[in-house]
């Protein structure tokens, strides 16, 4: 017994995955109960499947990693509703195990993994093909190899949860709550890599800044909501009349602005500026439902694109050539509508 809390304390130390830390346990617990196969598993009760994960065989029966069977037919199941983690005889305790019969099991037992929850994880088990007493120590070991395990799951599940949670915060740091588009910290960094790939492979920078004209009007007229609702509709037509690889980003609160690579130098880099102005000039038409009944028809924003060379441009240089585009487009537009007035 020595020999096996030396070996367990080595391998607490040093595993660093569940993997790491179950399989030297496995050898162990074959070593304690002389049974052929010890093995870990875990238990999808919503689904009904129990899966063996990780697997030591050493004599005849021959358990398969992957291997999953239906919950309600295990012998697991069966163990752990009866309160009985040992029997040398499987054919007279639970004659009617289909899994227990085809792999020929003739002595079990197990322990339930559970999570200080109560959470069921999983089993940890020992069996053969042959009648085997219960090896004296086997049940004290079996039980404090269940709670290693269980204790190293949970953190290792609360670690890939506290990632994940983590991986969702960075991504929304990176939108816009509203529109669910890029938001201004996300498309600063995206002109800065452009404008890099751009020296690099001697290609123009695309930027673009779209105004919302009498935003302003719209929510004070038709109310807070009719301005969200045109926001989310612009933000989706905007985003289809650019290409996969531009970005389109909510840059303030009537602001759209996207950033893309041009084509070589040596192309006329105007010609696709003047192309991409047009798409999102007329992306940005809408018809809105009004939730008090009625509709609002808005007939498009102001906008202005520049193509731009890489070297000597940078941030923010890129973004007030294009704000100053955007603002040549409007003082054009309110030059046209007060002419049609008089």
């Amino acid at each position: 017994m020595e020999s096996i809390v030396q070996r367990l304390s080595q391998t607490v130390a040093a595993a660093k995955s569940l993997q790491a830390l179950t399989r030297p346990l496995l050898e162990m617990l074959v070593e304690v109960t002389r049974l052929e196969s010890a093995y870990l598993t875990t238990v999808d009760e919503e689904h009904g499947v129990q899966t063996v994960l990780y697997v030591l065989n050493a004599g005849t029966l021959q358990m398969t990693e992957g291997l999953q069977v239906p919950w309600k037919d295990t012998l697991c199941k069966r163990a752990l509703a009866e309160g009985r983690m040992y029997t040398g005889n499987v054919a007279e305790c639970w004659g009617d195990s289909a899994a227990a019969r085809k792999l020929g099991i003739q002595t079990y037992m197990s322990m339930p993994v559970c999570f200080t929850s109560g959470q069921l994880y999983g089993t940890l088990c020992a069996a053969s093909c042959e009648s085997e007493p219960l090896a004296p120590e086997a049940e004290s070991v079996l039980r404090l190899f269940a709670r290693i395990v269980a204790g190293f799951a949970e953190r290792e599940q609360l670690v890939q949860e506290l990632q994940r949670v983590n991986r969702e915060l960075a991504s929304l740091a990176m939108l816009d709550a509203l529109t669910g588009l890029p938001n201004r910290r996300s498309l600063t960094e995206e002109l800065q890599r452009v404008i890099a790939h751009c020296r690099r492979s001697r290609e123009w920078v695309l930027v673009g800044f779209v105004d919302l004209d009498h935003f302003k009007e719209i929510n004070d007229r038709y109310g807070h909501e009719a301005g969200d609702a045109l926001l989310c509709t612009l933000a989706t037509q905007l985003a289809a009349a650019v290409r996969s690889s531009d970005m389109l980003a909510r840059f303030g609160g009537d602001e759209f602005v996207m950033v893309g690579m041009g084509p070589g130098l040596d192309d006329d880099g105007d010609q696709i500026a003047r192309d991409l102005q047009r798409r999102l000039f007329e992306a940005s038409s809408a018809c809105i439902e009004l939730p008090g009944g009625g509709q609002l028809a808005y007939q498009g924003a102001s906008v202005g694109v520049v193509c731009l060379p890489p070297d000597g441009t940078d941030l923010d240089d890129a973004l007030q050539k294009a704000d100053a585009a955007m603002y040549r487009t409007k003082a054009a537009r309110r030059k046209q509508s007060a002419g049609a007035a008089h």
